[in-house]
């Protein structure tokens, strides 16, 4: 096929190439110039501060340089941080039994000193008053399974070394719905257990041997308090791995794992998405509702890292992170974490015309891969070698250690509200 630019009149090879080069230079100009209008350019003699803190703690305001405003975190490499975290176990009390590695006897700290650094940008260090200031008056709320438990209370943990959470609201066995309230902001962080975001029937010792999820309907436990949230966290994956059998409206769709009953096995991808998807329908049809408008996140799959039996002595027994490209990101990993980003996007395509609803994947899923390390392994229980070593040894590489790398996804989670708080200013 001759090229579109052929040369007709045999000209010097040259001469084409002078006439591009100008309009070239002409048809970049006003990408150049929308590319600094939108994202400008780190001058460091700026320092319009973004929001300034009433709190004396912050070292100073955040400058308008600071906010990245298209980092990439979800790829870089875990790299030594002398500083450590910015709480431990006696510091905070929110953190639950099982995942306070160090209080249950873990001897090695070697875990707390890393720090995560992506590729092409800074991820700065978690200011406690930059996010109180930034979600002053409003109700933050973490909807999911225990990784949304397990990330909520890390940042309250974080939070606490600034100011001090009052528990307001305490119910269901194992605290499955709390919540929590900042007198110093007036914030109200709250936890809904949904495991499964839309409805769903958990199975009992007494009942039959699996759950049933009815995929077009959200979870009313959550979602009849949707109009009073401003931010929600969704946080779902590993309970999907669980028997099941499905249902829309009250048709059976088929299961996952339900031998000797007399449904499809149709695995648990597509049901994953569904209930996504159905989820964030919900959430931009209350914005709808509603002129507040709220603000989205899906945290994306977390690994475990059971080596073995997951019932074995040193089932996560690694004491370092992988280093970069020693652990590709692949399998079911991989494939919970493309649904979920696929639908986030899907979703923010069918939301444009919404003013005031923002959504984004917290895409957490390859570094938290990378840190097999973080988990409280048999210190999920108290002194598990107190009387020496055991045959059999209860382990969880799937929850993380309270501090550990789980810090990491709150520290990204208030770059991105940080962004968001710019860009509505610049909107204004």
């Amino acid at each position: 096929m001759g090229s579109p630019f052929k040369d007709h009149h045999h000209h010097h090879p040259f001469s084409l190439a002078k006439k591009l080069i100008p309009w070239t230079f002409y048809a970049m100009l006003p990408l150049v110039l929308f590319r600094l209008y939108f994202y400008p350019y780190p001058f460091h003699h700026i320092t319009t501060p973004i929001l300034t803190s009433s709190s004396s703690s912050v070292s100073s305001p955040t400058p308008f340089e600071e906010v990245e405003t298209s980092c990439d975190y979800t790829t870089g490499k875990w790299v030594r941080d002398k500083r450590g975290p910015l709480y431990n176990g006696s510091a905070c009390g929110t953190i639950k039994e099982g995942q306070n590695c160090i209080a249950h006897g873990r001897p090695d700290m070697g875990y707390l000193y890393w720090r995560w650094k992506p590729k092409h940008c800074k991820l700065p260090r978690f200011e406690p008053s930059t996010f109180l200031q930034l979600l002053r008056n409003k109700h933050l709320a973490f909807v999911g399974d225990s990784m949304a438990r397990n990330q909520l209370e890390s940042l309250l943990c974080m939070l606490s070394s600034a100011s001090a959470p009052n528990l307001v609201y305490r119910d269901g066995e194992d605290n499955k719905f709390r919540r929590w309230f900042f007198e110093s902001h007036n914030i109200t962080i709250s936890v809904y257990w949904s495991p499964f975001l839309v409805k769903g029937v958990e199975k009992y010792n007494t009942g039959p041997n699996h759950n049933q999820l009815y995929l077009d309907h959200v979870d009313e436990r959550w979602a009849a308090d949707m109009n009073g949230i401003d931010m929600i966290v969704l946080s779902i994956g590993h309970w999907f791995l669980h028997p099941a059998v499905y249902y829309e409206g009250d048709q059976v769709l088929g299961c996952h794992y339900c031998p000797g009953l007399n449904h499809t096995e149709i695995g648990f991808y597509d049901v994953l998405r569904k209930a996504i998807k159905t989820t964030l329908k919900a959430l931009i049809d209350r914005k709808g509702a509603n002129s507040n408008g709220i603000n989205a996140f899906v945290t994306t799959f977390s690994p475990a890292h059971f080596e073995g039996d997951w019932d074995k002595l040193g089932a996560c027994p690694k004491t370092k992170p992988y280093k970069e490209g020693e652990k590709a990101l692949e399998g079911m990993d991989a494939d919970m974490r493309q649904i979920e980003v696929e639908e986030v996007e899907a979703a923010k395509m069918n939301s444009t015309h919404l003013e005031k609803f923002r959504l984004e994947a917290l895409d957490v899923t390859s570094l938290s891969l990378m840190r097999p390390d973080g988990h409280p392994g048999p210190y999920m229980h108290p002194f598990p070698f107190a009387n020496g070593v055991t045959e059999r040894v209860q382990n969880d590489c799937v929850h993380w250690c309270l501090p550990g790398p789980i810090d990491t996804w709150n520290e990204i989670l208030l770059e991105v509200i940080k962004k968001w708080d710019y860009e509505s200013r610049r909107e204004e």
